[in-house]
This record gives C-alpha cells, sequence and structure tokens, in this order.
C-alpha cells in the first residue's frame, strides 16, 4: 500500500491523494470556478491507491481538454429534456418546430428513457426507442424525427457541459427511405388549370402551380402587398394553425366539465389511440375556452429567405385582377355582412380561408381534373422542376422559392419524363448533327 508522507501538502490548486482515516483513498482535483466564483474542487474516494488515481487522472484530462461536467449530480433525462424544451428551444424557435419537440419529448423520449441519468445513458437506449416505435406500426420518418430532437437535445446538454461525452457520436439513426416525389406532368398542369379556373377562388392553385407559393403563403396573401404598377407580389406572411390555449384565469376549472372520466369501450371507433381517462387537474380542452387563444392565425414565413417579392408572369397577373372584379362583386352581395380583412382569397364574408377547406378544395380540384391524387405541396415540387427544365439560373430558382440555402433545390426539382426528352434532343442535335 502506498502512503502520503506525512506533513507535506501540494501547491494551491494542484491535484492530491491521500489514506484517510476511514480507511479509503481520496482524490481531490480543482476543476475550475463554479457559478457563485467558489473553487469547484472534485472529490473521487476508492478503497484502492490505484483506483483514486485513474479517477482523478480521468478528471484532469476533462479538465486540460476543457469538457468538464457541471459540478452536483447529473440530471435524469426527463429532467433535462424538459427544461431543454420548455427554458432553452421554447422561447428561441418557431411554433411549429417547439410542437413537434414537444410531441417527441412527452409521448416517445420520456416515457422510454426519461429515467436514466444523462452521464449514464448509452447509445442503444435510443436505437431500442426508435425500434420500439417503428415494430409499434409507426412510420420510419416519425421515428427519424424523434432521433434529430434527441439529437439536438444532447448536443445543447454537451455544449451547456451538462455531460462530457455525446452518446450521438454513435447512435445509429433510424433507417429512412423517402418517398420520390412525382412533379405534375405538363398535360396534368394543364389540366388542373383548366379545372381551376372554373372554381371560385381556383387561382390560388394556379399560383402554386406556376410559382410554387406554399400554401400558408398563398391563405395570407392581401392585395396591399401587390403592386399593380410592377406586377410584384411581397410574400411576408403567412396564415398557420396553432393549438387552442386556455385564455382565462384558472384552467383546471374552466377544463372541468369537459373532462374524460371513463376510459373508452373496447368496441370504440371513434379514436385511433384512445386516450386515456382526465387527471383531476388537467387544463387540457382550451377549445371549448371562452377566453381562448390560438387557432388559425396570421404569422411571418418560415424564414428570412422566405420574405421575398414575385414578379408575376403578365398571364397571371390578368388572372388576378379578374379574380378581383369577381371578389367585388361578392363585396358588394355581402354588403354590411362583408369583412374587410384584406385577404386575396377570401370566404363569401371577406373572411380568410381556413386551411382545412383549402384541403378539401385541392382534392376535389385533382378529381374535377382526373388528375392522380396528391398533395397540394407536391405543387411547389411541380414548380420548382419546370424552372429546371426552363434553365432558370441556381441563385433566381432560390430567390424565388424562397429558399435559404442550394440544397434544396435537390429535394425539390425532379428529373422528369420531359427533362429527359429534353437531354435526349440536345444530345441527338449535337451529336448526330444532319449532313
Amino acid at each position: 500500500m502506498v502512503r502520503k508522507k506525512k506533513n507535506t501538502r501540494n501547491p494551491n490548486g494542484r491535484s492530491s491523494i491521500y489514506f484517510g482515516a476511514d480507511g479509503y483513498w481520496h482524490g481531490r482535483v480543482t476543476m475550475g470556478v463554479k457559478d457563485d466564483g467558489s473553487t469547484d474542487r472534485r472529490h473521487v474516494k476508492r478503497k484502492e491507491h490505484d483506483d483514486v488515481v485513474q479517477e482523478v487522472q480521468k478528471l484532469e484530462r476533462q479538465r486540460d481538454g476543457g469538457v468538464v461536467k457541471k459540478s452536483g449530480a447529473a440530471p435524469t433525462v426527463a429532467e433535462w429534456l424538459t427544461h431543454w424544451v420548455e427554458n432553452i428551444s421554447a422561447p428561441t424557435v418557431r411554433y411549429r418546430t417547439i410542437q413537434g419537440y414537444r410531441i417527441d419529448v412527452y409521448n416517445h423520449l420520456i416515457p422510454r428513457i426519461g429515467k436514466h441519468r444523462m452521464d449514464k445513458i448509452e447509445p442503444e437506449h435510443f436505437e431500442k426507442v426508435y425500434a420500439a416505435l417503428i415494430k409499434a406500426g409507426n412510420k420510419p420518418g416519425m421515428a427519424h424525427h424523434v432521433h434529430r430532437t434527441a439529437r439536438i437535445a444532447f448536443g445543447e446538454a454537451r455544449r451547456r457541459k451538462v455531460i462530457t461525452e455525446q452518446p450521438f457520436d454513435l447512435v445509429k439513426p433510424p433507417r429512412l427511405d423517402e418517398e420520390e416525389v412525382e412533379p405534375f406532368e405538363p398535360e396534368e398542369i394543364q389540366a388542373l388549370m383548366a379545372a381551376a379556373m372554373n372554381r371560385r377562388n381556383g387561382v390560388r392553385f394556379i399560383l402554386a402551380l406556376a410559382l410554387g407559393t406554399r400554401k400558408g403563403e398563398t391563405l395570407g396573401f392581401k392585395w396591399s402587398r401587390l403592386n399593380k404598377t410592377t406586377k410584384l407580389l411581397r410574400v411576408s406572411k403567412q396564415r398557420q394553425r396553432h393549438t387552442y390555449e386556455h385564455g382565462c384565469i384558472n384552467p383546471a376549472r374552466c377544463a372541468e366539465p369537459h373532462h374524460k372520466t371513463e376510459p373508452c369501450k373496447e368496441t370504440c371507433k371513434r379514436h385511433k389511440n384512445c386516450p386515456p381517462p382526465c387527471r383531476p387537474d388537467c387544463v387540457k380542452h382550451a377549445m371549448h375556452c371562452p377566453q381562448r387563444v390560438g387557432g388559425v392565425m396570421e404569422v411571418d414565413v418560415k424564414s428570412k429567405a422566405g420574405r421575398r417579392g414575385i414578379r408575376l408572369p403578365d398571364a397571371l397577373f390578368d388572372l388576378l385582377i379578374a379574380h378581383k372584379e369577381v371578389q367585388d362583386k361578392e363585396r358588394e352581395i355581402a354588403a354590411d355582412l362583408w369583412h374587410d380583412e384584406d385577404f386575396m382569397f377570401a370566404q363569401p364574408n371577406g373572411k380568410a380561408i381556413d386551411p382545412r377547406t383549402d384541403h378539401n378544395d385541392w382534392k376535389a380540384l385533382l378529381a374535377e381534373a382526373d388528375v392522380r391524387d396528391a398533395r397540394l405541396h407536391d405543387a411547389r415540387h411541380t414548380a420548382a422542376t419546370v424552372l429546371l427544365l426552363l434553365g432558370v439560373p441556381e441563385r433566381a430558382v432560390m430567390d424565388l422559392m424562397g429558399w435559404s440555402n442550394a440544397t434544396m433545390a435537390q429535394r425539390y426539382q425532379h428529373v422528369t419524363a420531359a427533362l429527359r426528352n429534353d437531354i435526349a434532343a440536345q444530345l441527338n442535335g449535337f451529336l448526330w448533327k444532319p449532313k
């Protein structure tokens, strides 16, 4: 057994190892300064001398490498994720982003791995979560979203020195085979545009097909943002649905009459996954609150690049002016019932169109035009692909589509049959020129 000589001590700030009266070897390492300004000196205790030496050297390597974990017991995964999502992410990210984080954290991560300590979590724990989600019938895309959320949360924990090692250096993400989007072919575009001309507010779908405007952007267009001289349409706002929240003083009392008190019967067909009965302190059911806040709201567009001006093609500008004439007649008919909210595409009383109504109208348009079923967002892919076919420079495409980086082109621009035929024709004319 190695013992330190009596009446000797290390210089201030240096690590020390000594044998205590309790029969254990002790090590003390200065790691830095605590938040309150006091010295952060860590203590380890082991039965064997060599074990203490190893722990002291480990702490010294962490200190010298700048990867010192904060003092005190490491939080649980549940404690950190809750703090991260509510106090770090919620004030800084957009509404849709934080809603996605909360679903991943509260519905999937905390129930499955929340009791682990942050410094004890292993890569396999996350991989088992992904496997369980897919086994339960969820799509790989959902499991991949959970992976991204956890990776961001643990990356922040590493930067803030809650942990010294990042488990996501080793975690294998779930396999994700993205479905290939099939843009509309020219004859499908023509059929959709012809059918849209016969529908009320149908010009909004022509905007999506020709310019790739997002659904929320199109529903948020206002006449005051259209310059009739330059034919420039400003994109700065969008319509977006937010979950209702209580606006009253006592949400628990407000929600009480709407509590679910009994579990669903085994033959229940109302729910896909039957929710459990409400807890006595449940504060949900905000949609019934008389002072509720939320619903469909006007918010800023997704990014700085999304705030842009679109120069309308002359033919599309003329369609919008003809649409305004129809809307002006509706305003005269509605008289005092008209809500002057300046929306370019509105209900017969002037109010904005609900996104759900817009979805149903799009599906009806597909059926009327006898075009295959597709998402409205596929019209955005179509517009981007048409720009590729026309040979529009990449920088101009980014400006028109509102992209912040060029990698978005790989997602939205597709090689279609028309583009392949055009390439073949160009090669034919270049390599096999007629004599």
